[in-house]
Formats: C-alpha cells, sequence, structure tokens
C-alpha cells in the first residue's frame, strides 16, 4: 500500500477519518501534529502563543522530512501543511494525497465548541473560515491527487469510500 496521507482544511475530519481507516485497514496511523506535541512536549496551541505560527510551520516542516522512510502508513497533517510548496512536494513524494473537503457552515458546527485550534481563537466566526479556506484553496487542490466531500456522511461511510476509491485505482 502506498501512504495514505489526508489534508483538508481543519475540522475537515482528517484525525477521525484517518483513526478508523487505520484500524479498517490494520495499517500504522501517523498525525503530524501529535507527532510535534510530543517532540516539542507542547501543545499545538502552546506552540502557537509562545513561539508563533512560523516556528509551528518550521516543526512541521521538520516532522514531515522525518517520515522520508515511512511506508504502508497513513499520515493526517495539520490543515496549515500546504502552506509551504516545499510540503507539498514532498507529500506527493511519499504517498497518495487526499483531501477532505467541507463547508464552511459545517465546520464552523463541528469546531465551535473547541478551544484548541490557535487560528480560530477569537475568530470562530463563518466569516473568518470562509475567508482562510478560500486562501488555501488553490493550495488545497493543487496538492491532492483525489478529494472526498466529507458532508452529511458517516465517518463510516468515508472511510468505505475512501477504502473503495483506493481498491479501484489499486493504491492498496
Amino acid at each position: 500500500m502506498n501512504n495514505l496521507i489526508f489534508i483538508g482544511f481543519m475540522g475537515t475530519g482528517k484525525t477521525s477519518i484517518s483513526n478508523l481507516l487505520s484500524k479498517k485497514l490494520n495499517t500504522k496511523l501517523i498525525d503530524i501534529d501529535i507527532l510535534i506535541e510530543e517532540n516539542k512536549k507542547m501543545s499545538i496551541s502552546q506552540i502557537f502563543e509562545k513561539l508563533g505560527e512560523d516556528s509551528f510551520r518550521n516543526f512541521e516542516t521538520e516532522t514531515l522530512r522525518s517520515l522520508h522512510d515511512i511506508k504502508n502508513t497513513i499520515i493526517s497533517c495539520g490543515g496549515g501543511i500546504i502552506l509551504r510548496k516545499e510540503n507539498v512536494e514532498y507529500l506527493k513524494k511519499i504517498g497518495t494525497v487526499i483531501l477532505l473537503k467541507s463547508k464552511p457552515e459545517t465546520i464552523l458546527n463541528r469546531l465551535k465548541n473547541t478551544v484548541d485550534r490557535p487560528l480560530l481563537n477569537n475568530n470562530m466566526n463563518l466569516e473568518f473560515i470562509k475567508n482562510k479556506m478560500n486562501e488555501r484553496e488553490l493550495l488545497y487542490e493543487n496538492a491532492k491527487d483525489f478529494v472526498i466531500y466529507n458532508e452529511n456522511k458517516t465517518i463510516e461511510f468515508v472511510v468505505d469510500e475512501i477504502i473503495n476509491k483506493i481498491k479501484k485505482d489499486n493504491l492498496i
């Protein structure tokens, strides 16, 4: 199996979907954000607050680069990993990139009660989410190998949809 790499805006289900897919395929899972938190011994929010977004983006790139020998693994990325061209090139080199998409209204609904999304602190509103998604739209589109719309579907349905797609495309 190729590495399967999940990208998408925050709240599109990357973590939940990659967790279930990893169980169903009995495959190793790596969550880039969790690796960063473990390596830096700080939460993503703390990194943003104490060191700034640029430092976090540097840690993200370092962590991604550390995966050069990874095979047959599901990799869940943070929503902003596509902000650096070098990250996108590397993702495409190490696996199949799956873009998860949801509507801004759905994302707001999913995230409205969270406090661990540094970019949304003091910005938990539809206009901010729409603007941020629009800023990143082309980057996501250019990075993906294929897209899965995660709207009004259960996690199980989405995971089955992904399994069917990767079987059909001989990625498994």
